[in-house]
């Protein structure tokens, strides 16, 4: 694989298991679950890039990237509560159990998303640089911003004196109902 392949597949499961390690231990230690000790947290999320960087390779869909987030939000869930349990472990952090069911898929859900349109984004920024610099220049020439300075303000000189007042002969006007016989 090139080098600049594998730094991309890298950078990208680095990304994916720093949201979910982050998501995961801030939902646990916010439900009131105890500290997580760092070692923990770094076997962590270590486990998780790996994982994700043998899993990576290609652009991937809403459903896989919300399906692995989901996944690797509850097990980060279920490892953190069994190696740094808090005081109502047993009653799954003092909140029913639907209850915090439902904030993990709501937070996990959410997190898909942001990083599906980081993925989608970066792949599109890939498939741009690949094209052939013609079509990326015509690209940006089509959605270049315009001048944003101000226009020149100029006063009116007497050799541009506006029409205003002078009518056009042979006008036609098609405003209301047809004017029956008249041409």
């Amino acid at each position: 694989m090139p080098r600049a392949g594998v730094v991309l597949r890298l950078a990208r499961a680095v990304v994916f298991a720093t949201v979910c390690g982050a998501v995961s231990v801030g939902g646990h230690a916010l439900a009131g679950g105890g500290a997580v000790p760092f070692p923990v947290y770094l076997a962590a999320v270590l486990a998780t890039l790996a994982l994700a960087y043998l899993a990576d390779g290609r652009e991937r869909g809403p459903g896989a990237v919300l399906a692995a987030t989901v996944g690797t939000q509850m097990l980060l869930h279920q490892l953190f509560d069994r190696l740094a349990p808090g005081e109502a472990a047993g009653h799954v952090h003092g909140h029913p159990a639907a209850g915090m069911l439902l904030v993990h898929l709501t937070v996990a859900v959410l997190s898909a998303w942001w990083l599906h349109r980081g993925e989608s984004a970066l792949w599109l920024i890939l498939r741009l640089y690949g094209t052939p610099f013609p079509a990326v220049r015509l690209l940006v020439t089509a959605v270049a911003v315009p001048d944003a300075r101000p226009p020149a303000w100029r006063p009116a000189t007497p050799e541009t004196a506006p029409l205003l007042g002078r009518l056009v002969s042979r006008t036609i006007s098609r405003r209301g109902p047809p004017a029956g016989g008249r041409h």
